[in-house]
């Protein structure tokens, strides 16, 4: 058990640092709302993030609903978040855009146009917890009307 959470509390710093630093983290991405979250079972997404220094710029790719979206994230300036966002407000419940996600930076975003014609734009961000530990959070939406989950993982 002491083992299992040594592994756990590595991998929770790991994962951002490793994003960081150049290097890539899979992802998986869970509807959460719309026609995709109404299906049983629910579909879960894969892909791949990876990260350039200092949080500046990097590359996304993901495979949702048949399609392929490849892309790159940047860092999100405070002088360009928007007031609201809904994708992470519906994720995460309502106000959480405002009081966790603005103006930290450690934000990014992407909109990355798939193989298909369909728009998706991903968020994401980091924020130090206790004991020097890192932590990822992301949501999506499509051009479809749905909003996931982002979810990070070892590649």
């Amino acid at each position: 058990m002491k083992l299992s959470r040594m592994k756990t509390g590595r991998l929770t710093i790991l994962l951002p640092l490793l994003l960081l630093t150049g290097c890539t983290v899979g992802v998986r991405l869970y509807p959460v709302q719309g026609p995709l979250s109404a299906q049983n079972p629910l579909p879960v997404f894969s892909g791949k993030i990876s990260g350039g220094l200092n949080f500046d710029v990097g590359t996304v790719s993901l495979a949702v609903d048949g399609e392929t979206f490849n892309g790159r994230w940047n860092r999100v300036l405070p002088s360009d978040v928007a007031p609201t966002s809904s994708m992470w407000d519906a994720v995460y419940g309502s106000g959480y855009y405002v009081s966790h996600v603005v103006g930290d930076k450690h934000y990014a975003k992407a909109a990355i146009t798939g193989d298909k014609g369909t728009l998706l734009n991903v968020e994401f961000y980091q924020i130090e917890a206790a004991e020097n530990r890192v932590h990822l959070f992301g949501v999506a939406s499509d051009s479809k009307g749905d909003i996931y989950k982002i979810t990070f993982k070892s590649a």
